[in-house]
Formats: C-alpha cells, structure tokens, sequence
C-alpha cells in the first residue's frame, strides 16, 4: 500500500499566520516586497540583490503569492497609498512642515 503524498504549503517561505503575509524568517510583508518591483521596475534578481537577507527562493515565492493573491494585496497596496495621502494632507499645515517648506520654497 503507498504512502499518502506528504502536504506541501503553496508558498513554503511565505508566512500567512499573522495579520499580512510575510516572507518566512523575515518581517518583510509580501507587499513590501511587490511595492518595491513596482516603485522601480526591479526583477526579481535586483530585488534579491537590493535585500541580500532574502534567498531568490525567498523572492520568487512571495511574487509568486502575490500574483495567486492579486487582488487582496492590490487592495492593501491601495489603502496603504490611501493612508499615506491622508497623512500627507493633515500634516501640510502642521507648524514643522511650514517652517521646513519657508526654507526651501522651490520643493
């Protein structure tokens, strides 16, 4: 009689247990990590070489996530921009963000 097939994660240095996936043995969330391809066009060997700590197994497992997961981190990538814009526009006129924007008027 055969052995049952041994059960194999999907993603086996992807890390689903906690709020946001994560790369196995690291903090960096799947979303960081496609945030970074996306900002500046990276492949996936200049992402290994940009963040050394991740293994190309590492790498392409959490892309590979991504794109099995599209949706639902396209949804966290839209409302992290969200939040950064909402911050951005409450701390326009706080008193630190004029004295800095009178010093260098042109940015």
């Amino acid at each position: 009689m055969a052995t049952p097939a041994k059960s194999v994660a999907p993603f086996p240095h992807v890390d689903v247990s906690g709020e946001a996936p994560t790369i196995d043995g690291t903090t960096m969330k799947v979303v960081e990590l496609v945030m970074a391809q996306r900002a500046h066009g990276w492949s996936p060997e200049e992402l290994h070489f940009q963040y050394p700590h991740l293994s190309m197994a590492q790498v392409h497992a959490a892309l590979a996530y991504y794109w099995d997961h599209r949706a639902e981190i396209d949804a966290d990538i839209e409302r992290r921009r969200r939040f950064a814009e909402q911050a951005r526009l409450e701390l326009e006129h706080e008193p630190l963000a004029r004295r800095l924007r009178a010093l260098n008027p042109d940015a």
